[in-house]
């Protein structure tokens, strides 16, 4: 990490079936792969930075929300599930020579006490802003301001 870098913040999305917050934990180090959006993929790409603050966010489970956080330790290179056959997110039109989807590596920082949901998020003043509020945003990767982040911390330290 450059010394002029300042952390960056980002949310994450994954389903709890695919892979969740207690598995990376377990595993210490995971790959985040298989997203397949061209804008999340340019983020992982070419935005997302070792020591980069991801919040791990649990879509398609109840509740949704935010669980925990990791921090980047490897930063985007090419997917290695878009180049086996046999894996889900297997990618027939991407070749090694040019590949079209990007992962990153995360390690576990730490699990909320409890999930800051997707209902709280909306209804509070400042959280309703972060993208993933906002209607028709799907995207599995998100940029977070330190504003957004601070408050999250804020309100997951209240009793």
């Amino acid at each position: 990490m450059s010394k002029n870098k300042s952390t960056q913040y980002w949310l994450l999305k994954s389903e709890p079936s695919c892979y969740s917050l207690d598995t990376l934990k377990k595993d210490g180090v995971g790959v985040w792969d298989g997203v397949r959006n061209y804008q999340a993929r340019n983020m992982l790409r070419d935005e997302i930075k070792v020591g980069d603050v991801a919040l791990f966010y649990y879509s398609n489970e109840q509740p949704i929300g935010i669980a925990g956080e990791m921090v980047v330790v490897k930063s985007g290179y090419p997917d290695p599930t878009q180049f086996n056959k046999n894996a889900e997110h297997f990618d027939a039109l991407s070749s090694p020579q040019a590949p079209r989807w990007y992962a990153i590596d995360v390690r576990y920082r730490k699990k909320y006490k409890r999930i800051l949901t997707l209902a709280e998020i909306k209804n509070d003043p400042v959280l309703q802003h972060m993208a993933v509020a906002q209607k028709g945003n799907r995207l599995s990767v998100q940029r977070v301001s330190a504003e957004h982040y601070l408050r999250i911390q804020e309100v997951l330290s209240a009793v």
